[in-house]
């Protein structure tokens, strides 16, 4: 296939992604099977009506050529219909991940101003299990603002500093990533049935699963719920080929009693943060399968991947076309022009590289091999928490006065209390958390101290050894 970035009309940036939602559309026969969940099918041309009538109702809204738009919708056959739909008018999309609560949402849209939000018009957070179509309500919302660049997906992604960074991607950098995930060997193709349990608010349930999988003619399916015995009843009925998801999802596979054979399941990746050594080889023993693995960022997409999972624990060589470097013991990325908006990025992004802040080495072959993060971002789930946030959220309550947050394999969180507070429970202080942060991101425990423990510069510690022996005391 041509590279999808060249085939790019030379028009303005706002004809950039109606070309593209074109070209992937036109990539195969519209008679193929693209979206699956139990006994429904949607087929790629029966998809691209869905997007044209979608399409149409919200340029009734004045939805056109660089507006701004929130989507916040489940996954789902309508989250992809709505996103191509918006993007075959030229907006600009700002993903939601629907996880997120209103407060964190509200925050976001006061820096971004979209114009208009897209969500679905039930409360998702009742909603269990997968739904393949939802009403979506379309809002016009006041003092918005149009777009000021050529960036056609905005992503939010938590920054060092507990202020999230708003990353923006073009046209030309997402069709250009499609490409390189077609050249990655072992990537699925036409024909091909891909169980995708990843997010597809993410890079790469949405890149590597959903536009990929547009490009190269593979059929997506999705799992009814996220349990071992709902996937893997799935991967059974559908005869899937591939599974992309995150550790998690291989964790609970490898621990099913008395699975089933996966007799055309011949590759298996995980995306969004790095998968341990031992989860991996249960899986392998398991349903003799080695897990690959997909490293990235939200602002670069696919950085290095190893489809077949033989280099662990090198996360594989760098993605075709991707130009990597080791600087001062962190792994850079090669990249034209800033993906931040709003000044979002501090230093992160400066004379051309990006600083991914991953500890890393690249052997003289290329391959990467990332030994964990370097400032306050840890991975939950595949998902990306910046420490730093829920301690400011922690701060926020009118009896603490100072939180740290450590994470080694759970996230713990403890406060000290003013003086003269009347000192809160833990119960309470999660309440008070989970009003204010996706579930994701709560500390999975939280302990009420009097003082917390400093060195001898006055900095408070944030080791968790000594933590927890302060708290026993």
């Amino acid at each position: 296939m041509r590279e999808l970035a060249a085939q790019l009309t030379a028009d303005g940036p706002d004809d950039g992604m109606t070309g593209l939602v074109r070209r992937l559309f036109d990539a195969h026969d519209h008679a193929l099977p693209y979206l699956a969940h139990r006994q429904e099918l949607l087929t790629r041309g029966e998809l691209r009506e869905r997007v044209a009538k979608q399409a149409a109702v919200f340029a009734g809204y004045g939805i056109g050529a660089g507006s701004t738009v929130g989507l916040r919708t489940p996954p789902s056959f309508t989250q992809v219909e709505v996103l191509l739909a918006l993007w075959q008018l030229g907006a600009q999309v700002l993903l939601f991940d629907f996880r997120l609560k209103p407060a964190e949402v509200k925050a976001l849209c006061a820096t971004c101003r979209p114009q208009f939000m897209v969500s679905a018009g039930v409360n998702v957070q009742a909603t269990f299990g997968f739904r393949s179509e939802y009403e979506v309500v379309t809002e016009c919302l006041g003092g918005g603002r149009p777009a000021g660049t050529g960036h056609r997906l905005v992503q939010f992604s938590s920054g060092s500093t507990g202020r999230p960074k708003v990353i923006g991607r073009t046209a030309r950098s997402l069709a250009a990533e499609v490409d390189r995930f077609t050249r990655v060997p072992g990537m699925p193709a036409a024909g091909d049935r891909l169980l995708l349990l990843s997010s597809t608010a993410h890079s790469f349930g949405l890149i590597a699963g959903l536009l990929h999988s547009l490009a190269a003619g593979v059929q997506i399916v999705f799992a009814p719920r996220i349990s071992a015995r709902d996937i893997l009843r799935t991967a059974v009925e559908h005869r899937v080929t591939t599974l992309f998801g995150v550790p998690m999802h291989y964790e609970l596979l490898a621990a099913a009693s008395d699975p089933p054979a996966l007799p055309e399941l011949r590759v298996a990746v995980s995306g969004g943060e790095l998968m341990p050594p031992q989860v991996a080889a249960r899986f392998a023993q398991r349903y003799g399968i080695a897990v690959g693995e997909s490293y990235g960022t939200t602002e670069t997409g696919v950085v290095a991947m190893d489809a077949g999972g033989t280099l662990r624990p090198a996360v594989g060589p760098a993605a075709p076309g991707v130009v990597v470097r080791e600087h001062r013991g962190e792994l850079d990325v090669a990249l034209d022009e800033s993906p931040y908006l709003f000044d979002s990025g501090g230093t992160q992004y400066e004379d051309g590289w990006l600083h991914t802040r991953d500890r890393a080495t690249v052997d003289a072959s290329g391959t990467v091999l990332v030994h964990g993060r370097a400032d306050s971002l840890v991975v939950i789930g595949g998902l990306k928490v910046d420490l730093s946030e829920v301690e400011n959220v922690l701060r926020e309550h009118p009896a603490v006065q100072q939180a740290v947050l450590v994470h080694e394999g759970v996230t713990e969180a403890y406060v000290a209390v003013a003086d003269e507070a009347e000192q809160p429970s833990e119960a309470e202080l999660l309440r008070w958390c989970r009003e204010r942060l996706a579930d994701y991101k709560l500390p999975r425990l939280i302990r009420v101290l009097e003082t917390l423990p400093r060195t001898s510069n006055g900095k408070l510690l944030r080791q968790a050894a000594v933590l927890r022996t302060h708290s026993a005391v």
